[in-house]
């Protein structure tokens, strides 16, 4: 059983004549998007192409036969994208945040942890105050009674210890303050 489909020349005029106004109707229906107007137009012509009855009419012209079914085709298409989740683009997949590992930032914590018990109780005071309640300089001072010129004092001297006491931290800060060296004796030469 073989169907009955329009013949090649037929649909290329049909296209000729009526593809532009259909392609900027349907993309008034899309709103703006280029790739589904140029899809639904394709499905139009597949439907002109597959009903060769249509060209029978009784009608002067195809286009408000095109019309009407490339506007039922995209009530269908619309109608089927809000039926299943939204898709979702590479581009936001690119911009989601990523979510660091659990267990290495316990490890971290437990590192840092370890390291601040380290410290003397007067330096852990003032980075407890500083870096772990944000306190100012000025704030910590008062705190804890002290000049704002020891808390500055205490924290430098406290965090060049932890920089001593945290694994994998001194090795870093060796490298980076060589490869500095090296750059700035590249260019004063």
């Amino acid at each position: 059983m073989t169907t009955a489909t329009t013949d090649e020349r037929t649909l290329a005029r049909l296209q000729r004549e009526h593809g532009p106004a259909l392609f900027h109707f349907l993309l008034g229906l899309t709103f703006g998007d280029r790739q589904r107007a140029e899809d639904l137009l394709q499905e139009t012509l597949v439907r002109a192409w597959q009903h060769p009855e249509a060209f029978d009419a009784p009608y002067d012209s195809m286009r408000p036969w095109l019309f009407t079914v490339a506007r039922r085709l995209a009530i269908d298409a619309r109608r089927s994208r809000q039926a299943r989740p939204t898709e979702v683009s590479d581009s936001v997949l690119e911009s989601a945040p990523a979510h660091d590992d659990t267990a290495d930032s316990a490890v971290h914590a437990l590192d840092v942890r370890e390291a601040v018990s380290t410290l003397s109780p007067e330096h852990r005071a003032v980075l407890v105050q500083i870096y772990f309640r944000g306190l100012s300089v000025g704030e910590t001072a008062q705190a804890l009674g002290i000049p704002a010129g020891t808390v500055k004092s205490r924290s430098y001297y406290a965090l060049r210890l932890l920089s001593r006491n945290l694994p994998g931290y001194s090795s870093r800060s060796s490298r980076l303050s060589s490869a500095s060296r090296d750059t700035a004796s590249a260019t004063s030469t």
